[in-house]
Formats: structure tokens, C-alpha cells, sequence
């Protein structure tokens, strides 16, 4: 954890990506122009692929990580849906998010592990898949938080005209309802560094920021 702005890690599928949006509308956008009204200077790097697997990001994983001029302060990782279309056994898509979560532990890196409640019509198919993140983050000590809030998904005025991928207003929510569990665990690594260096601050290295954390982070 560094004292200067947050370098955060966007890593996962079309959802990160910023499939069929602006540049400035995509999730790492968005989220990097909230979090730098509260503390300048913040980089919320997009290593989102759409398409992507649990298999294939855990492929490319080592790349992303060998091209960072830094190690970041929080990965948000959002991978699992393509797994269930694609019908990929259960099985791997534990063992490959898991080793993903591994690479993170290895690194210092906290991770923010999203997730996406299916539509209903895709309910039977996720099924065997369900419960699959927050039993990783459980084990691997990661935070899960749901990618969209309520009301985005299946909300016609919040996707693009394929009537699946989110819109950039749909990102925008996204984005306002995910800040307090990033906050969260933000003050909570700054806290640890602190404790571990013992340094006592008013303020976490982070600064004050806009919103304030209520998430429950643990």
C-alpha cells in the first residue's frame, strides 16, 4: 500500500472493459474520475477483455501483472459470467478464479471480487455456479460486492442496443454504488500500514474523500 494516490487494477471481462462505450464511459474511466474528486491523482487501470473466461484472464493474468510500473493498491475483479454461458464446468471456473486469487495473495493485493446475479433466464443454467465467488473470497480473504446495484440490471434504459451490456448510465450506477466498498477497504489496507509502520495520521494516506464508507468490507 502506498502513501501517494490509489493505483487500482480493473481486471475482468467485457463488464470492465467498457464493451461499446466511450473510452470515458467504461468502468475504470468512470471510476477513476469519481475517486480523484476525493484524493487527485488516483489511476484505475481497465484490464478488462470482453469475452473473457476464468481460464483466459488467469492465462494473461502473469502479462497484466509484468506491465504495472507498480503494485496496486486494490484489484476489483469481475469474471464469472461468461463462464456460465459458455457452460464451463464449475469445477474450473473454482480452480481458475482461485488461482487468480492466489496470484493476488502473492502480491499484496486486496482484491475486490464482484459478482453478477443471473437473469432468469439463465437462473437453472448459473446454478451450479452459485456460491462460488464468496466461498473463494471467504478462503482467499477477498471482498465480494455485487457488480450492478438494484435496479440496473434487465432496466431497459440501462443497456446498449444488444438489450445486455450496460450503457454508460448503467456504469455510472455502478460505479456510485461500489465507492463506499472501495473506500472501505482502502482506509482499511491504509489503516494496517499505519498500525505495521506506526504512524499515527489524522487522516488515512488516502485522504478524505466525498463519500463515506458504510459498506461492510470484512
Amino acid at each position: 500500500m502506498t502513501t501517494s494516490a490509489p493505483l487500482i487494477l480493473a481486471f475482468g471481462d467485457s463488464l470492465v472493459a467498457g464493451y461499446g462505450l466511450a473510452t470515458a464511459d467504461g468502468f475504470a474511466t468512470q471510476l477513476e474520475h469519481r475517486l480523484s474528486a476525493g484524493f487527485p491523482g488516483t489511476r484505475v487501470i481497465n484490464a478488462g477483455v470482453a469475452g473473457d473466461t476464468t481460464a483466459d484472464a488467469l492465462r494473461r493474468l502473469p502479462w497484466v501483472l509484468s506491465r504495472l510500473e507498480g503494485r496496486p493498491d486494490l484489484a476489483i475483479v469481475q469474471l464469472g459470467p461468461n463462464d456460465v454461458l459458455r457452460q464451463v464446468p464449475p469445477s474450473s471456473t473454482l480452480a481458475n478464479l482461485g488461482a487468480i486469487l492466489v496470484e493476488f495473495g502473492r502480491c499484496g493485493v486486496p482484491v475486490l471480487l464482484t459478482t453478477v446475479a443471473p437473469p432468469p433466464l439463465l437462473a437453472q443454467r448459473a446454478g451450479p455456479y452459485a456460491g462460488i465467488h464468496k466461498a473463494l473470497a471467504k478462503l482467499h480473504a477477498a471482498t465480494t460486492w455485487p457488480f450492478f446495484p438494484a435496479g440496473v440490471l434487465g432496466h431497459k434504459d440501462m443497456v446498449l442496443a444488444d438489450r445486455v451490456h450496460p450503457n454508460a448510465k448503467a456504469i455510472a450506477a455502478v460505479v456510485s454504488a461500489m465507492l463506499p466498498a472501495i473506500d472501505c477497504i482502502l482506509d482499511r489496507e491504509a489503516q494496517t500500514l499505519s498500525s505495521e509502520t506506526d504512524e499515527n495520521k489524522e487522516e488515512p494516506p488516502y485522504g478524505k474523500r466525498q463519500y463515506k464508507a458504510e459498506a461492510d468490507c470484512e
